[in-house]
């Protein structure tokens, strides 16, 4: 009677053994799913605010401006594009009729949690005032403007000294020389309209004064800058601005990776991934938890086995 009450318990043991793991499978399983989810759902708005999307658009010499006229008869309100060489700000830029609309929609029109590059209402579509301003969304992964606060980085901000900035059909160079914070509300900073020599000099000198970082660019009330302005966590309404300016000269981008045959190979591989839908990329991810899962449970089970053994043969 004893040896059969020992053998019950011991089949009740190992039956609550199998439920308790397999109830632990199940949630470790509901876990990824939840985890899938959730990393579906942030890829959707980083894939939607990157700039590789809006790539076809790009005006080139290859393409003499082709698809980005292509992108401008889908939204009119596009009318340049800017280029910050070594980060990833490579963007078409739009205007609104007020600085709301591009806070939520996208270059090519649509509602979008990214929304879009554009620039000031109260700055002229050629950058002909002395100073314009251009925003957009601080997101993480260097989307958007996500980028503009690595230039805190005394080092990040001396080795990123050019860009680019196409408009009216042409391309124009960006040499950039101030990094500063400022207060979202600051009219002082966030002024558009300067036209007259003298505001344009005082407006220079103040942000020369704001600075956190500078650099020897002899800038003049003759030329014309550009602000580019995101936000900041390091203080209540803070902005992160990086200022450049316009200049008729087109500079070569110096970070462009020299093409091998490795890196050539590396790249395609990274683009057929990058053009495998979303879903199957989750789809593969689950399947690799899965698999994960399957082999704890099996080693689980055989790490059990053999203490049972080990307790039986005692």
């Amino acid at each position: 009677m004893k040896h059969r009450a020992a053998k019950l318990a011991d089949r009740a043991l190992r039956a609550a053994d199998t439920t308790v793991t397999a109830a632990a499978v199940i949630a470790l399983l509901l876990l990824i799913l939840i985890g899938g989810y959730a990393i579906w759902d942030a890829e959707q708005v980083y894939r939607a605010a990157s700039g590789k999307q809006y790539e076809l658009y790009k005006p080139t010499d290859e393409n003499s401006g082709k698809s980005f006229a292509e992108l401008q008869a889908i939204n009119p309100e596009v009318f340049a594009w800017l280029t910050v060489y070594g980060t990833h700000i490579d963007y078409p830029v739009a205007q609104g009729p007020d600085n709301i609309k591009y806070v939520n929609t996208n270059a090519e029109g649509n509602y979008s949690l990214t929304g879009a590059i554009f620039l000031d209402v109260g700055s002229r579509r050629d950058f002909s005032d002395f100073s314009s301003i251009l925003y957009g969304h601080h997101m993480e992964k260097n989307a958007m403007f996500g980028e503009i606060g690595s230039f805190v980085d005394r080092r990040f901000f001396e080795e990123r000294r050019y860009g680019n900035l196409y408009f009216a059909g042409k391309e124009h160079g960006l040499e950039f020389f101030a990094f500063l914070h400022a207060d979202a509300y600051d009219r002082e900073v966030f002024r558009t309209g300067i036209r007259d020599a003298g505001s344009a000099e005082a407006y220079l000198a103040l942000i020369r004064s704001r600075a956190l970082h500078t650099k020897d660019v002899p800038v003049t009330a003759q030329d014309r800058i550009v602000l580019l302005s995101t936000c900041t966590a390091d203080f209540t309404n803070g902005r992160d601005i990086l200022v450049g300016r316009i200049t008729d000269e087109v500079y070569a981008d110096t970070f462009k990776k020299k093409e091998t045959g490795i890196l050539r190979a590396v790249d395609t591989v990274k683009a057929l991934w990058e053009r495998l839908p979303l879903r199957a990329k989750l789809v593969a991810a689950m399947l690799l938890l899965l698999l994960l899962t399957l082999a704890f449970y099996y080693i689980m089970r055989r790490i059990r086995k053999r203490d049972v053994n080990e307790n039986e043969g005692r």
